[in-house]
């Protein structure tokens, strides 16, 4: 499979995660709206998924898919089982015994995590917040082995299960809220009780997979060889400094919450659903190309011949990037308002809602193109094994982010902390990039600058017809006639779009020089 078709595979299923997402938030939007139980909600909700990427997707799979593709093409078959056996029951025994310390300890993470939420006035939100974390925790047992069984089949190259698992998620939510609510002494708690209905389908899906392949591990076995084998215990060390380097990104995101619940009420969810916006573009390019390229880096640092293709990959890479992720990025800043209106104001969801939410999303819009380079050039230090590196690089951009939100949220209140995340992943991405140029292990290919005056081009011809739809369109007194609403939107993006790519093909680029993996003989066909 291509590099471009791989990520083309992993991209549409995402595309489906991320519609079922946006329709899940709909319906939320529409029955909960933004105010003190909804905040409550993605709070408790935040909590797992701030552990889930701890321990599961960020760290352990920076940490575990190279060596698994180091240890798959240099043993047999049966030393790869055995270190699949050991890896799952040593990550089985540490996220059980987390799930039950976090179980008991709840009311405290809540407080570390929304001490704004603590006040006596907001006391039964705060009540609220603890239940659902109980109810969801143990999403984190299900997540992290779904992030393992991940890791495997992308190793093997079975994209498409791990891309599309995340549906099944956002429809159990969907279904639970929808047939739930009534169910439970407040309706809202009906969520936590999809989000793990979730997990389990997500974890079933990627079990049966797993056995398909013939490779399905076993969670329970003895200890004591699965934590003593050698090569798990370089997976556990290389998980430190990984570890590390996501709980950075985590105990931003942490403090951004934190700061949120002491904002006006509805800012946690003002956020949550500008982020859900931005979860288009990075999930369905960054994450994408992210996936399909580290087992690909990892390959080629593998070879002894292999450095020039290395940094060939990078370069197919970033390129694939900047051709989706600018244009985007425009459309965040210019459709922001239409986009908001057409997918949330409905409902309980009112105009005030729609204003402030699509100021977080203009915002995060500054940073997209960072937020994606990193997914793109974090896993050029992973393949070699190099954790420390971006680690060392996140935390210094944590600090700044810090400094940034001091200045930023006295002048722009929750856009601030949207602000402030965005310029922090350009800083991200610019450090990562001078990494990489200082250690020779990255070598651009010739023709970048012309590549660029096409793009700028292209973006140029594509503002006019957004920026019109921006003017000519008053999106919010559209309610009345959301189909005519939905249809001008799709419109308005669908031309633009047009717009942007005839304008590239008038000047050269061709889908073809994407295709496939990039070699040196067809590095100038890039541009």
């Amino acid at each position: 499979m291509s590099l471009l078709r791989a990520a083309a595979t992993v991209s549409s299923f995402t595309l489906l995660s991320r519609i079922t997402g946006l329709a899940r938030d709909i319906i939320i939007a529409r029955a909960f709206g933004a105010g003190a139980l909804t905040d409550a909600f993605w709070v408790a909700f935040r909590i797992p998924n701030l552990l889930r990427r701890l321990f599961a997707e960020g760290a352990f799979a920076q940490a575990f898919v190279p060596i698994l593709g180091e240890v798959r093409n240099q043993h047999e078959s049966e030393a790869v089982k055995v270190l699949l056996d050991r890896v799952a029951i040593s990550l089985f025994l540490i996220l059980t015994l987390t799930t039950i310390i976090g179980i008991i300890g709840a009311p405290w993470v809540v407080m570390a995590m929304a001490s704004g939420l603590t006040d006596p006035s907001r006391a039964a939100d705060f009540d609220a917040a603890v239940w659902m974390t109980r109810m969801m925790f143990p999403y984190i047992v299900c997540m992290s082995l779904v992030a393992f069984a991940s890791g495997v089949l992308n190793t093997w190259r079975r994209f498409a299960i791990p891309a599309f698992t995340p549906v099944l998620l956002n429809l159990s939510m969907i279904g639970s809220s929808l047939l739930l609510s009534d169910y439970f002494p407040q309706p809202i708690y009906a969520l936590a009780a999809g989000v793990m209905a979730g997990g389990i389908a997500q974890l079933s899906v990627q079990w049966w997979a797993l056995t398909r392949l013939g490779l399905r591990p076993r969670l329970v076995g003895p200890i004591q060889p699965a934590l003593k084998d050698p090569i798990v215990r370089r997976i556990m060390k290389q998980m430190l400094p990984a570890t590390l380097g996501v709980s950075v990104a985590q105990i931003s995101l942490l403090i951004n919450t934190n700061i949120a619940t002491w904002l006006t009420p509805g800012s946690v969810t003002w956020l949550s659903f500008a982020d859900r916006l931005m979860e288009f573009p990075t999930a369905l390019i960054g994450v994408a190309l992210g996936t399909v390229l580290l087992p690909s880096l990892s390959k080629a640092h593998a070879e002894q011949d292999g450095h020039q293709r290395y940094s060939y990959l990078l370069d197919w890479g970033l390129k694939l990037m900047l051709l989706l992720g600018l244009p985007a990025a425009l459309c965040m800043v210019l459709m922001a308002d239409a986009m908001v209106a057409t997918l949330f104001h409905y409902g309980a969801f009112n105009a005030s809602d729609v204003a402030q939410t699509r100021v977080a999303v203009m915002a995060y819009s500054v940073g997209l193109v960072g937020l994606l380079t990193v997914k793109i050039l974090a896993p050029g230090f992973y393949a070699k094994q190099d954790i420390r590196t971006p680690v060392k690089i996140a935390i210094g951009v944590l600090v700044l982010t810090q400094l940034l939100n001091l200045i930023l949220v006295p002048l722009l209140a929750h856009a601030g902390l949207a602000l402030a995340i965005g310029l922090g992943a350009c800083l991200n991405a610019a450090a990562l990039f001078i990494g990489l140029r200082r250690k020779g292990i990255y070598q651009p290919a010739p023709g970048w600058m012309p590549f660029l005056f096409k793009q700028f081009c292209g973006l140029l011809a594509m503002a006019i017809p957004l920026w019109f739809a921006a003017q000519y369109f008053d999106w919010l007194n559209l309610q009345e006639t959301p189909w005519l609403r939905i249809l001008w939107l799709f419109f308005s993006l669908l031309t633009s779009g047009l717009t942007y790519l005839s304008t590239l093909w008038l000047l050269g680029v061709r889908i073809k020089h994407f295709k496939r993996p990039p070699e040196a003989t067809q590095a100038r066909n890039l541009t």
